[in-house]
């Protein structure tokens, strides 16, 4: 993003620019009576028309600049009268403003490139080869190096704050699917388990019925928004609900999910290691709720050696089907385990879907 665009649309130039050239304008203007009337206007005329293409033209603008500074410096003589020095401040702001315009810097090579072939031989018809140089790099070539760094740097600060945009939307993405999408998932799970009570009218089963519909077409927009939020970029780890896993099984358990615990080891995790632990149980419920309700879900953590071992079950129904989603809730998962220095394994196995998630304890607080 060009720092330059807040002001283009307004003026060429920002306001403290316009204010210090019409300053040095105004010097060179009341410097009539040191110049021949066409130098005079020369050095006058020069930097207001290179302002006026810096806007659309900073390339063009820049080449004023240089020819400019090589009059000014067969014009000086052996001398530095004061329009000379005003002249010099005036191109050196508007070669700033042209780095800053610039997004390229194979083009103002070009103009220095020529601007040093034309020097040369004028400065040696005039026997001031040197000042023409000097003062060609001093109020050119410096200062639009200058703005072409005060351009990278604004361009890395943008670069800086999308990124920093774009892992925020990843974490309210994994914040949803946490919460929204497990949430959702026993909704269904509940109306599900309603909708089979033999106590119920048809008119009350149709209801529940629908309230089950509505829930899983919740899921699948909840899915959607989320692959557009996520761009497909990982998301970063992010603190934990109040609920502790004893809670979660217990709420999918009061939701109709036939879920056990078994817990082996040492309960107290380190904080990172506790929260990857706490995803892993969540998005495992969450999924045996959505593809395979009704099936048992077993769920196992085990911590040995300063490692956690986070195991999950599920049988697979014959007419399991697969829910919406597109996995990637596990692939976030897989990420998050990644980022704690652990591994993440799912798939099929003899008739069951397992989860398993290994994390160490090493470097983790």
């Amino acid at each position: 993003m060009d720092h330059a665009r807040g002001w283009s649309a307004r003026s060429p130039a920002p306001p403290w620019a316009l204010t210090v050239l019409a300053a040095l304008l105004i010097v060179i203007a009341l410097s009539y009576a040191e110049l021949p009337p066409w130098a005079w206007a020369g050095a006058l005329l020069a930097p207001i028309a290179a302002v006026a293409l810096l806007g659309t033209y900073p390339v063009i603008s820049l080449g004023v600049c240089a020819a400019t500074s090589i009059a000014t410096a067969l014009g000086m003589r052996d001398a530095v009268p004061v329009w000379s020095a005003a002249v010099g401040g005036a191109i050196f702001v508007i070669s700033l403003l042209a780095g800053r315009r610039m997004p390229r810097s194979a083009p103002a090579l070009v103009v220095f490139a020529v601007g040093a072939t034309l020097y040369v031989p004028l400065g040696l018809i005039t026997g001031d080869v040197w000042s023409a140089g000097l003062l060609l790099v001093l109020t050119v070539v410096l200062p639009w190096v200058l703005g072409r760094s005060i351009r990278q740097q604004t361009e890395a600060a943008a670069m800086a704050t999308e990124r920093a945009r774009l892992q925020e939307r990843n974490r309210i993405a994994r914040d949803m699917h946490d919460t929204l999408g497990h949430e959702l998932s026993l909704l269904a799970l509940r109306a599900g388990a309603l909708e089979m009570a033999p106590e119920l009218s048809e008119r009350h089963r149709a209801a529940v019925a629908r309230l089950r519909a509505d829930a899983g077409l919740a899921t699948e927009r909840l899915a959607e928004i989320l692959t557009l939020m996520r761009d497909g970029e990982p998301s970063p780890l992010h603190p934990v609900s109040e609920d502790r896993i004893d809670d979660l099984v217990d709420r999918a358990v009061r939701s109709g999910l036939a879920a056990s615990l078994e817990w082996h080891g040492v309960r107290r995790l380190p904080p990172m290691i506790g929260r990857a632990a706490h995803h892993v149980v969540q998005e495992a419920l969450t999924n045996a709720a959505k593809h395979a309700a009704g099936a048992a879900v077993r769920v196992r953590l085990a911590t040995e050696d300063d490692t956690t071992v986070v195991t999950i079950t599920n049988g697979l129904p014959p007419d399991a089907r697969r829910g919406t989603g597109g996995r990637t809730g596990l692939v976030g998962l897989r990420e998050q385990v990644r980022l704690v220095g652990g591994t993440l394994q799912a798939g099929p196995r003899d008739h069951e879907f397992e989860i398993v998630a290994t994390l160490p304890h090493t470097g983790a607080s």
